[in-house]
């Protein structure tokens, strides 16, 4: 439909001057993506994005910042990244004082303070602090596996859990650290390797307050409190408060059964 030389988008309404953008924007609706990568089998919807997605096969990194040099595989996270160079762009966390480059990243993160969980399941009335840990968790009522790894058959409740271990055989790892330009295959790893640059520490052992950067790491401490033995050796039956300690163990075990084949 054309109204006053613009092209209306008859399911949504949106307007566009010239066809060819038009017929992009249709596959927004229609879901159709002609542009496929061959080294992973990621589809898009455009050309330009596909040669963006590229860059983490390749390693490219072509956008520059020019304050202090760091190499981006795309111009959006060059722009996220400028934000950190301008105060004047920033939101802060008025509890801890952190600066964020997005209101909604700072949103995000006041609910760490608040305790705040607005996503509410609908079966069992647990609530999540992102929408992304509520889908997840859905899953777990329905317990059907509808996403398959056309490389080893392993399935999957959601989508997300497939992309993230699609990336085993990609070796895509999108997620990339604004402070020293390391990539991460998921957002949780990019989280933890976070703290190493702000020295956040948000979990404090209600015992002695002693404050850690990693759960699993202040859930190591609390059973030095609580004398919790929870890793058994399956060899002789001793027990072990941390993992590491058991592993350690473990190799005893090893090392005597390569002598006792000597």
């Amino acid at each position: 439909m054309e109204s006053n030389s613009f092209l209306i988008c008859r399911l949504c309404g949106k307007s566009f001057n010239r066809k060819q953008n038009l017929t992009l924007h249709m596959r927004v609706h229609t879901g159709e993506r002609h542009f496929i990568c061959k080294q992973c089998g990621k589809s898009f919807t455009q050309s330009g994005n596909l040669k963006i997605h590229m860059r983490i096969h390749t390693g490219e990194k072509s956008y520059i910042c020019s304050q202090c040099r760091q190499r981006f595989t795309n111009k959006g996270n060059l722009i996220y990244h400028m934000r950190t160079h301008s105060e004047e762009s920033l939101f802060t966390c008025p509890q801890c004082g952190k600066n964020f480059p997005q209101k909604q990243n700072l949103a995000t993160h006041m609910r760490i303070h608040t305790g705040e969980k607005p996503y509410i399941c609908t079966q069992c009335g647990k609530d999540f602090t992102h929408k992304s840990n509520l889908n997840y968790h859905m899953s777990t009522h329905s317990g059907a596996k509808p996403y398959t790894c056309s490389q080893c058959g392993q399935k999957f409740a959601n989508k997300g859990n497939l992309n993230s271990h699609m990336r085993i055989y990609s070796g895509e790892k999108p997620y990339t650290c604004l402070q020293c330009g390391k990539s991460f295959a998921h957002k949780s790893t990019l989280n933890k390797h976070m703290l190493s640059h702000t020295g956040e520490k948000r979990f404090a052992c209600a015992q002695c307050g002693k404050s850690f950067a990693h759960k699993h790491t202040h859930n190591n401490h609390v059973r030095s409190h609580t004398g919790e033995k929870q890793f058994a050796c399956d060899q002789c039956g001793k027990r072990f408060t941390t993992e590491l300690s058991h592993r350690y163990h473990m190799t005893i075990h090893t090392m005597w059964s390569v002598e006792s084949a000597i």
